[in-house]
């Protein structure tokens, strides 16, 4: 948008005025990652395995069962907590995981694995200090660029994860109105608008805490997903700077927001539009750019924020923005600037993931499959790999998440502050490493303590006060 990149541009120049610009200052190292290596697959394989199948002591086991709180320790084999219990005798059971993020089961890919190895080797550990410092290197940049390609944006700034991501962009949002203001603080008019769906990720809602204790913005939350209250706030707000950011695939509803209308609404308000991509990163569109590339308005959103902690099965975020966006956040975003850089073997993994995801295009469809399988087997008419089944109360999730213990799989009962009380639920995770076996012992368990057809799966009605 016209307004805003002004209105950034004059932020940089106030900035380089007080000698407060950042640099990244890349330090090259040899052998950057080398695709020649890695071996490719056209469907599912035994290390795919891996990311969804998972062992836990039969202390663990029993604890789960009884709803007791662990510290952690009762990992079983020859730990003192085995042996303390009177059960288990190193002894472990394996279960299913259905409750990862890992969507395309490249956590445990050969490629991935390998790169992160090579790195390690070569290189050590690092990443020294923070990316402002020393810990920027060649396979920083490359990733960077490997990203901004895929969300078809110019430029792309590493984060230490997705959170610091979405707390780095607001807190440069909140700087705009701060090195822009004719006095010592902002007032009102020449604060940042920030309208924020009432469901956004907790690192929206902290980012914008934190921006707005900077006196730099005034917040707006409009009810999910809710257009005609969105446009309602933005039609009668007479602040001229304004953002509109939202999750674009809502992690604990498995609903996506409308973007197609927030884009109608970009072009009649004028206002700047950022998405946090994490749950469909690698997951929506033909390429895996995401939730935008889905519903063909990639152009039309202005910052996309990521991870590489859920579909890429590593570590880290990013955020996908123009070289003024990022130049201003690598100057002013907090979270970026006073955190040590993601360590180098883990950005070759995540790199070599970002080419995987791309290459294997099988793993996309594989995962849609298994949406589609959910729906054949239960008639609920889920919408995403994020499957939301909202049992009531606290005792009925727990309850339900025991008996799925019993038959071998880890799903996690999902309670208050997550979401709100009274709509606990199974949060079910759907992967490409998956079979349509599991689907079915998964479904079959669910229906001895899940009435499918009076479940509720979508929840609306808690609005999240910031």
């Amino acid at each position: 948008m016209g307004s805003w990149n002004e209105w950034v541009e004059q932020a940089l120049e106030k900035l380089d005025s007080l000698k407060l610009l950042r640099s990244l200052r890349p330090i090259h190292l040899s052998d950057d990652i080398n695709i020649d290596v890695f071996e490719f697959f056209d469907g599912l394989c035994q290390s795919d395995r891996a990311s969804v199948e998972v062992e836990i002591s039969e202390t663990t086991f029993q604890k789960w069962l009884l709803d007791i709180p662990s510290p952690g320790d009762d990992l079983g084999g020859t730990g003192a907590a085995d042996t303390e219990a009177g059960v288990g005798g190193g002894r472990f059971r394996k279960l299913i995981l259905f409750s990862s993020n890992d969507y395309l089961g490249l956590s445990s890919h050969p490629a991935v694995t390998k790169a992160a190895t090579q790195a390690v080797q070569k290189h050590g550990m690092g990443p020294r200090g923070s990316a402002l410092i020393c810990g920027y290197t060649n396979y920083h940049r490359s990733l960077e660029s490997s990203l901004a390609e895929l969300k078809s944006k110019e430029d792309c700034l590493l984060c230490p994860t997705g959170f610091s991501a979405n707390m780095a962009f607001m807190t440069a949002v909140g700087n705009v109105s701060v090195l822009l203001a004719k006095g010592s603080q902002p007032s009102i008019d020449e604060r940042v608008a920030v309208f924020s769906d009432a469901l956004n990720h907790a690192s929206i809602i902290d980012g914008i805490r934190l921006a707005e204790k900077q006196k730099g913005i005034a917040v707006f939350v409009y009810q999910h997903c809710d257009m005609r209250h969105l446009n309602e706030l933005l039609t009668n707000c007479p602040m001229k700077k304004k953002i509109v950011i939202t999750d674009s695939l809502f992690s604990m509803d498995g609903d996506f927001a409308p973007l197609i209308d927030l884009v109608k609404l970009r072009k009649k308000h004028r206002f700047l539009l950022a998405i946090d991509d994490a749950h469909a990163t690698f997951v929506c569109g033909k390429t895996g750019g995401g939730a935008a590339e889905l519903f063909n308005c990639a152009n039309d959103v202005d910052i996309c924020m990521g991870t590489l902690s859920k579909a890429a099965g590593c570590h880290g975020g990013f955020i996908a923005c123009s070289k003024k966006w990022k130049q201003l956040i690598q100057s002013r975003g907090r979270s970026f600037i006073f955190s040590t850089s993601t360590p180098v073997p883990v950005i070759a993994a995540a790199h070599a993931a970002v080419i995987v995801a791309k290459k294997e295009m099988w793993r996309r469809r594989a995962i849609w499959n298994r949406v589609q399988d959910f729906r054949d087997l239960t008639g609920i008419p889920v919408t995403s790999p994020i499957i939301s089944l909202i049992v009531g109360s606290e005792a009925t999730a727990l309850k339900a998440s025991r008996h799925l213990l019993e038959f071998g799989f880890h799903i996690t009962a999902i309670r208050p502050p997550t979401v709100a009380p009274n709509s606990c639920r199974l949060r079910i995770t759907l992967s490409a490493a998956h079979t349509l076996d599991d689907l079915r012992n998964l479904t079959a368990a669910l229906s001895q303590c899940v009435n499918f057809s009076e479940i509720g799966f979508y929840c609306t009605s808690w609005n999240a006060r910031l």
